[in-house]
């Protein structure tokens, strides 16, 4: 069994460093071009496999707040990727039963983090601190508005862009987080875990916010109708 367990480390260790190094080519690249859809996309399966040997090893351990936190981080990038199948709601593109399913397990592993974060059963729990709680709140709060979503899909006809940005580069910062977590040991637990969210967020927020102004700025005028006299 230390075999297998060793090589999906290996496995694991490698696809988190492929994905820590193909996401800045994805961000740089023409969006919608050909290399941007080739490098997201391999980044996105580097992803897959992060999360999967991640849940693998944590079970194995046992370490439950790793598997829950595998299974928030992933969804980061699982919902950014299924955003481009959601363009236009309107015209039948709406979430399928995969698009509710990760949402509501990821809504529930969300509250375990919170639940387990608070009660702190073991010496795992207690040596991170409040991060399970911070993690599993934004999970909530990201899982829940993605189910809002899917019952009311929004009428902004660049909804998925956002979307998938917000998603595809929060996953990021889980990536950067978990880089952070094993190699920065001069800064305390805590700090080494939370400083990615804290810088990465308000730049989410700033990139997305420029984008809904370029596609105000290119939108056509509305034509008012004349009153009817």
């Amino acid at each position: 069994m230390e075999p297998l367990i060793a090589t999906l480390r290996w496995i694991h260790i490698a696809a988190g460093m492929l994905a820590l190094g193909l996401a800045p080519a994805a961000m740089l690249t023409v969006k919608g071009g050909r290399a941007h859809r080739r490098w997201g996309k391999t980044y996105f399966w580097a992803m897959a496999v992060v999360a999967s040997t991640a849940v693998v090893l944590g079970l194995f351990r046992p370490q439950i707040f790793l598997v829950l936190l595998a299974v928030f981080s992933f969804y980061q990038a699982f919902s950014g990727y299924r955003a481009l199948s959601r363009k236009r709601p309107a015209q039948g593109q709406g979430p399928g039963v995969i698009d509710w399913a990760a949402a509501l397990v990821t809504l529930a592993a969300s509250v375990a983090l919170v639940v387990l974060g608070l009660l702190r059963p073991g010496p795992s729990w207690q040596g991170v601190g409040m991060v399970p709680v911070i993690f599993g709140v934004l999970g909530m709060v990201l899982a829940g508005l993605d189910v809002r979503k899917f019952a009311r899909p929004p009428t902004d006809p660049h909804a998925w862009w956002f979307a998938h940005m917000a998603g595809m580069l929060g996953s990021y910062i889980a990536t950067v987080s978990a880089f952070s977590v094993v190699n920065f040991t001069f800064l305390p637990p805590a700090v080494r875990w939370l400083w990615p969210t804290a810088l990465g967020v308000p730049l989410i927020t700033l990139w997305i916010t420029s984008y809904k102004r370029r596609f105000r700025r290119a939108a056509p005028p509305r034509i008012e109708a004349a009153p009817v006299i």
